[in-house]
């Protein structure tokens, strides 16, 4: 080897083992600013809630702020286009729903991002459980009794939604029980309650959180939930699989995460992941948070990024098997 290869050679291997302490170092000091959390909602709903607890303890746990930002619009894709065009440095993250990651790839075209190329999983941050309701007044008072209905009226009933994840939960139900009606949308979740008070609509399928006063003074009635995991306000409610008799139908639960614009380095992710783990291992945060009609979850990295893509799957053949158009 000549001495000027040997000296290039000496020159690389030093530069290459700063680089590497440098990494090491800045592994160990991030963040040393605040963090941005975005959120693709407005203030005080269920995603911005969560967001909040989890930011308020992060930034604890970090000794730097943490601040929520909410980005709302589009079923989520004008915070994640934002979301996407940011450095992947580890002080933006982001919050998302199975809206987010999955649902609009499958069923919008052009998105102003790609959930699979832009953002790196985190991890889960909870999956909540939404409700089939009717009026206590004139409604169906069981699914058996909701389906009988259906069925000597095919074509007759109409049932809200405010999300594409419950719009698509109703479908669902309808074509694995067997019976049609009439899809009238709604804009979120007050708008879907309203319509089913003012007798808009037959049965809705709709997130707990905004029900709940609704059937605890006998305005609704809870039919079934979308999944079988627990539900303290109603111990008793058991899922639309159960009731039904379908098997399919056993976990439709809308779900929210935490990710990083990609090329975010790994040491971050995990230190993120390992954050919300220690906030969840606190039995009265999760006691907090149920109250709140959240049900706490969260995984690693790599096991969210395999729960989205059984989620695609999943849903992608719901929505060739319903035959959905949303755009």
């Amino acid at each position: 080897m000549s001495r000027l290869a040997f000296s290039v050679s000496i020159f690389l291997t030093t530069a290459l083992t700063i680089l590497g302490a440098h990494a090491q170092e800045s592994g160990t000091n991030w963040p040393n600013q605040p963090v941005r959390m975005v959120v693709p909602f407005p203030a005080g709903g269920p995603a911005d809630i969560l967001a909040r607890v989890v930011a308020e303890k992060l930034g604890g746990g970090w000794g730097q702020p943490v601040i929520v930002e909410n980005r709302p619009g589009a079923n989520t894709a004008v915070g994640a286009a934002h979301v996407a065009k940011m450095a992947p440095d580890g002080y933006t993250l982001f919050v998302v729903m199975d809206v987010t990651m999955v649902l609009n790839p499958i069923t919008t075209k052009n998105l102003p991002y790609d959930p699979a190329k832009d953002f790196t999983p985190i991890t889960l941050l909870s999956k909540n459980t939404s409700l089939l309701m009717t009026r206590v007044e004139d409604g169906a008072t069981s699914v058996a009794d909701l389906i009988a209905r259906g069925k000597a009226n095919p074509g007759k009933l109409n049932y809200g939604a405010g999300i594409i994840t419950t719009r698509l939960a109703a479908e669902f139900f309808n074509k694995e029980v067997g019976i049609t009606g009439q899809y009238i949308p709604f804009q979120g979740s007050p708008p879907t309650v309203q319509g089913l008070l003012n007798k808009s609509v037959d049965y809705i399928v709709d997130g707990a959180a905004s029900s709940l006063p609704l059937i605890q003074a006998g305005k609704f009635r809870a039919l079934a939930k979308t999944n079988d995991g627990p539900m303290p306000a109603l111990p008793q409610l058991k899922s639309m699989a159960e009731e039904a008799g379908k098997p399919a139908l056993r976990d439709i639960s809308t779900w929210i995460g935490l990710v990083a614009p990609t090329g975010t380095p790994e040491f971050i992710v995990d230190k993120v992941a390992d954050g919300v783990a220690k906030i969840y291992a606190d039995p009265a945060m999760i006691e907090r948070l149920q109250k709140a009609g959240i049900n706490a979850v969260n995984d690693k990295p790599q096991e969210m990024a395999g729960f989205i893509q059984t989620e695609l799957k999943r849903w992608d053949k719901v929505v060739k098997d319903t035959g959905i158009e949303l755009n």
